[in-house]
């Protein structure tokens, strides 16, 4: 029973809410408070209503729709109209009165603040008013009818209650809400368009009144369909005469053919078509700008345009006026007025400061006065054949001056005609762009040559070879292309500042330019490479080669001097890749990749060298990028893997290892690093692997901690200088250090010597950050670079590795006895540790122990072995330890 009165209450609600349909547009807007009060009266009322259809469950106990309306009054009216609705309703529940009454003002006041709290979500955008959107603010609304009823009344008449009405709350009157919502909104929105086209064409309309020009609508037969026109001096005739006839009884017939051409142009057309025309009005002869635009509209029995005519006959005038100043002379460019046979009858100031010549000695003259002989006949023939064709001629020319300099000339010149269309005289403006040009050849310099040497770039060697194949080609010679790199030149860079670097380059280009041809090339690729370019070699190409040699190692002797700068004496050699061109079809970018592997060879051999290419080097570079691939393959797919090789202690035997990176090939199989951390290397790849193995080192740390015989160990990691430079490396490491778990203090960090003086206060500065951490660190290969005890004394070291360069020669070689023995004292003195690599024999290790060195690394303790062989090792220890001593 209460199921069925609610969805009459629900239905009448929508019969109450047709008549708001005529006043939505207006009680939604803030300024029309009467209709929002009446619209407010009017959901009261239907609360009232709804109110009025017996549905109590008990005496005083009412349920009905009202909540549905007054949520949406408050959405949609919002405050005043939610205000008085909601005070109709509780003004009338309060009347009914009985056990609810609370309950019901409740019901009063809920949905007025949740509409309310919708609407001013709404309007910020926060939420929409969609179907979806109004449902569930219906269950909300109507969970919190429940809230109110479990809240406020008796529990046994909540039973009652809940049981006869909850599932009609929570089903009927949200779909209420939902489709009151939607028709409400849809509602506003149709009288919203209405109200805003009625809007846009009073705008329309009041727009095309005020606007100072003339709009026709014309059919195609030329018949005036509508006249809207501000002023009636704009038109032939009064706009009332004019609707409904036609062009040709108003006009000439040539007019009205040209006016009904340009109409059937406009049909014919998608885009606007504009006319410009002069005719007679009212106001006198005026010049129209037309612009017509093809109108389609249904059930019209003949296409028409609409027609938009503004009287520009002020412009025009403006734009004659302009052109007769354009031509006046007291202006920047150079101006003069010959007649029909080139004789100067006129000209400026401007033309004399440029030209020389006064007016009184141009005046009488031909323009052959200012001719520069530098153009031929053809070229004075088809500027006046342009002159004859189209009235003008723009372009370049050389004049000469009056001092008989040559200069550039940018020159217009228009014929002028008469009134019966023949030229009657020339005018004349230029103006001189030598700085334009200059600044040219100054923009050309900078494309092709290079700034620090003046010797041609990349870009015009590139130009310059592509034509010496091409000639090569033609006649048979052929070529050759030197790739040249300075040896050891980052070492003058670094020791002596890029400034005196920079004057060996250009040293070293005035040597390269020096032995060569002129009819050769030298260019400067960037850096220290350069390339030389022969042309003309012999047609045989052994010959070829040999003269191509001979060059070459002129060019090798002159590089091989010292460069004498200032109080300097510094050396640099050179390598030399050369490759000949003209024997077969390769292309510009296969003979300079050629000549760079052939440079590359000649740097392998040695230095100070020339290596000419060989087929077999395009094989080598081929594996060597086959390998790169598979390199960053086994990066990502995990086939690299550490390797450990014990570090022992004379009395405590082993005390950790040192880190070594092997790689699982899925064809080669077990690989060591010799077999591609130099490739790595030039792949810019060395810094993964790094990375990957300091990650697996502290994941080892981790997994020893706390293992009896284990947690002690440390383990060195040898890095490259790129990964300890790289901005993000202390960072880098500590994360590592963190997300494994290891302990910082059993991690070694192994360095060269020559990565440490790369820039010293950088090194230091990274070092002490790490240091203070716990992280140690060790000179690898100590010996073998610039050894040096201020270097020393500045780094947070904790341990030198003597290089096995001087282990090997032990026992017997006195001085590697004496570079070990001097090292351990060193070390001694600056309390630093000492551990010798590569110690493979018992002999060995007794002088390393009798020059005082007493930590060891080698094959005598154990060859670089899997983690776990290295833990067994670990786990024989004692056995091993007790053994030996």
């Amino acid at each position: 029973m209460i199921t069925n009165v609610l969805v009459e209450n629900t239905v009448i609600l929508f019969a109450l809410c047709w008549p708001l349909s005529f006043y939505s547009s207006s009680w939604t807007r803030k300024d029309r408070p009467v209709a929002q009060c009446a619209a407010g009266t009017w959901f009261g009322i239907a609360c009232i209503i709804g109110m009025m259809i017996p549905n109590a469950i008990q005496a005083g106990l009412v349920f009905d729709a009202r909540t549905v309306v007054l949520s949406m009054a408050a959405l949609f009216g919002g405050p005043l109209v939610a205000g008085i609705a909601g005070a109709l309703a509780a003004a009338y529940r309060i009347w009914l009165g009985g056990i609810g009454m609370l309950t019901g003002l409740g019901n009063v006041l809920l949905p007025i603040v949740l509409g309310l709290a919708y609407r001013y979500c709404h309007q910020r955008g926060l939420v929409r008013i969609g179907c979806w959107q109004l449902l569930a603010f219906g269950l909300l609304l109507h969970f919190g009818v429940l809230g109110l009823v479990a809240l406020l009344l008796p529990t046994a008449v909540v039973l009652t209650a809940f049981r006869e009405v909850a599932a009609t709350l929570l089903v009927a009157l949200p779909l209420g809400t939902t489709a009151l919502g939607l028709l409400i909104k849809d509602l506003i929105k149709r009288n919203n368009t209405e109200q805003a086209l009625k809007i846009s064409e009073a705008r329309l309309r009041a727009i095309t009144q005020a606007l100072p020009d003339l709009l026709l609508v014309i059919d195609e037969d030329g018949r005036y369909l509508d006249i809207i026109c501000s002023e009636r001096s704009l038109l032939y005739d009064d706009p009332s005469r004019l609707i409904g006839r036609r062009l040709h009884d108003v006009m000439p017939p040539a007019e009205e053919q040209r006016f009904l051409d340009f109409i059937h142009e406009t049909l014919r057309s998608d885009t606007p078509q504009l006319l410009e025309y002069t005719m007679q009005t009212l106001g006198g002869r005026r010049v129209f700008e037309g612009r017509a635009l093809a109108l389609d509209i249904p059930d019209m029995e003949k296409r028409a345009v609409v027609w938009l005519s503004r009287d520009i006959t002020e412009r025009t005038n403006a734009e004659l006026e302009q052109r007769i100043a354009a031509i006046a002379f007291e202006s920047q460019q150079g101006m003069l007025i010959t007649d029909a046979d080139n004789r100067i009858l006129r000209v400026n100031k401007a033309f004399s400061q440029i030209s020389g010549f006064t007016s009184e000695e141009a005046i009488g003259q031909t323009t052959r006065l200012l001719a520069s002989g530098k153009h031929d006949a053809d070229f004075y023939r088809a500027m006046w054949e342009s002159i004859a064709t189209t009235g003008t001629w723009i372009g370049e020319i050389w004049n000469r001056r009056k001092n008989g300099e040559v200069y550039p000339e940018w020159l217009t010149i228009s014929a002028v005609k008469d009134a019966q269309g023949k030229i009657s005289h020339y005018v004349a403006a230029f103006s001189d762009i030598t700085d334009r040009k200059l600044a040219e050849q100054r923009i050309h310099h900078l494309a092709f040559y290079d700034p620090l040497t003046g010797l041609p770039n990349r870009r015009l060697l590139l130009d310059r070879l592509q034509q010496a194949m091409a000639s090569s080609r033609r006649t048979g010679q052929l070529g050759a292309l030197m790739f040249i790199d300075l040896d050891n030149f980052k070492n003058i860079n670094d020791l002596h500042g890029h400034q005196t670097g920079d004057e060996v380059l250009r040293l070293a280009a005035g040597r390269l330019s020096a032995n060569i041809r002129a009819s050769d090339t030298v260019a400067r690729l960037g850096g220290d490479e350069f390339v030389v370019m022969l042309e003309g070699l012999a047609s045989d190409a052994v010959l070829a080669g040999s003269q191509a040699e001979h060059v070459g190692m002129k060019l090798l002797s002159s590089l091989d001097g010292a460069y004498r700068l200032n109080e300097l004496n510094l050396h640099s050699s050179a390598s030399i890749g050369v490759v000949l061109f003209g024997e077969d079809d390769s292309t510009s970018d296969e003979l300079m990749k050629r000549a760079d592997m052939s440079m590359y060879e000649a740097k392998l051999s040695g230095k100070n060298a020339l290596r000419f290419f060989d087929p077999r080097m395009q094989q080598a570079v081929q594996e060597r990028l086959r390998l790169e691939e598979e390199i960053r393959r086994g990066v990502l797919t995990g086939e690299f893997f550490l390797y450990l090789q014990a570090q022992v202690e004379q009395t405590r035997g082993l005390t950790g290892a040192e880190a070594l990176v092997r790689w699982r090939h899925p064809q080669r199989g077990l690989l060591s690093p010799a077999e591609f951390i130099v490739q790595a290397e030039r792949a810019g790849l060395v810094q993964e692997l790094d990375v990957l193995m300091l990650r697996q080192a502290c994941l080892q740390l981790a997994q020893w901690s706390g293992r009896v015989g284990f947690d002690e160990l440390t383990l060195a990691v040898n890095i490259s200088a790129h990964l300890v430079y790289q901005d993000d490396f202390i960072s880098l490491l500590l994360q590592l250090l963190q997300a494994s778990g290891a302990n910082p203090q059993r991690l070694k960090l192994e360095l060269t010597e020559t990565l440490l003086l790369d820039n010293m206060p950088e090194a230091i500065a990274r070092m002490n950050q790490l240091k203070a951490h716990g992280i140690r660190f060790s000179i690898d290969d100590f010996g073998t670079g610039y050894s040096s005890m201020s270097y020393l004394q500045q780094l947070p070291l904790d341990q030198l590795k003597i290089d096995q360069a001087f282990v090997r020669g032990l026992p017997d070689d006195a001085s590697s006895q004496t570079i070990v023995r001097a090292t351990c004292a060193l070390a001694a003195g600056l309390g630093l540790e000492v551990i010798a690599e590569g110690v493979e024999s018992e002999e060995q290790r007794t002088a390393l122990l009798a020059n005082g060195c007493h930590r060891y690394q080698g094959y005598l303790f154990g060859k670089p072995m899997p983690v776990e062989e290295f833990e067994r090792l670990v786990v024989a220890q004692p056995q091993r330890a007790s053994a030996s001593g």
